[in-house]
């Protein structure tokens, strides 16, 4: 008998159910209480901007819609995205007031989940298109004469829709309702095909955010470096202060806009979820981080949808400027001038319009 007791103890103790080294998948639970709350309020506050600020951006550019120039066209294109992104947050919002339950269909879901992706990258790219757009017109003014007419802008608008629709339309795929304890909309993919979006998710990070990124700054970069370099050189025996802040004026709401939307919106989000995606997939993550990481990339998440409302700034920024031309229109007959939205008033300015 004592034999037998000796026995069954050995045998229980290499029990799986039982054994330290495999731990049950329950054993990290992660407390998620807190975006019931956070999550609503944002997309409540992101959906009222979007859609106030964007209306007004749209309604404002049609009734001039002669007077477009390439920065109102870009401006136009992505108010458009951030409308239609600001359509879909009602949905959102009132998921996470019934704590995750969805109850809107699984069409709903997968076009829900894609619009904020598509949203997110269409900005993204429309701001690199921006950012190039005023890197060639302070490094290269006179190529982009002919680089920047309003078919090539336009061009390049409906490439950018297309791109970004391809990179995106895999959200079709993965994104969809379940049970779990109710019915979910899940966002990258359900637990059994998560392995097969891990490829796809770090490809779209790469493709639709770090890449774009590596463009601003590069664009960015030589923008400041010319800018000092014509300071030093081509502004001595003028007046330095009225020259700095006539050059930077026009400028300076750009690169700092732009700025603060990759710092605030765009930057956390892409760098918590790419960790998130990665420690998800390898297992064998302590739970303290795991539950780290998974609220940061949560927080992150509404930061981004930020962005719908954030470019706007862009064009309230710049909207007394908007449509004006470098030079007046007796004094051109190409309309391409109309990149330039300020003109320097030194009449030696060596960008200025002659």
């Amino acid at each position: 008998k004592n034999w037998m007791t000796r026995t069954e103890d050995v045998l229980s103790s290499l029990s799986p159910s039982t054994s330290p080294m495999t731990p049950p998948a329950s054993s990290c639970s992660i407390n998620e209480s807190y975006k019931y709350i956070f999550l609503p309020i944002c997309y409540s506050f992101t959906f009222i901007f979007s859609i106030t600020l964007n209306s007004i951006i749209l309604y404002r550019s049609f009734r001039q819609a002669k007077r477009w120039n390439a920065s109102l066209i870009y401006m136009v294109n992505l108010a458009s995205t951030d409308f239609m992104y600001g359509l879909s947050l009602p949905f959102l919002v009132a998921s996470y007031i019934m704590r995750d339950r969805w109850v809107f269909g699984d069409f709903m879901c997968r076009l829900v989940r894609f619009l904020f992706y598509f949203n997110l990258y269409c900005s993204i790219f429309f701001l690199t298109c921006i950012s190039v757009h005023r890197y060639l017109g302070i490094c290269h003014p006179i190529k982009v004469i002919t680089l920047e007419t309003k078919k090539a802008v336009k061009n390049t608008c409906v490439l950018v829709w297309i791109v970004v629709f391809a990179l995106t339309c895999p959200i079709f795929r993965f994104a969809q309702t379940g049970y779990v304890t109710r019915m979910n909309c899940w966002d990258d993919a359900i637990d059994k095909e998560f392995l097969d979006y891990i490829p796809y998710g770090i490809i779209l990070h790469l493709i639709g955010f770090f890449l774009p990124f590596s463009i601003i700054a590069w664009c960015y970069s030589r923008v400041v470096l010319t800018i000092f370099k014509t300071l030093n050189g081509l502004f001595r025996g003028i007046e330095k202060d009225e020259e700095i802040s006539v050059f930077l004026g026009a400028r300076s709401p750009t690169i700092i806009t732009i700025t603060l939307l990759f710092a605030l919106c765009f930057f956390p989000f892409h760098v918590t979820r790419t960790i998130f995606l990665l420690l998800k997939v390898t297992g064998k993550v302590p739970c303290e981080t795991m539950t780290t990481v998974s609220m940061c990339y949560k927080v992150t998440r509404p930061l981004a949808s930020f962005n719908a409302w954030l470019n706007a700034l862009l064009y309230f920024l710049t909207k007394d400027k908007v449509g004006a031309h470098c030079c007046p229109a007796g004094r051109t007959k190409s309309p391409h001038y109309s990149w330039n939205i300020t003109a320097p008033k030194n009449p030696y300015h060596p960008f200025r319009c002659r």
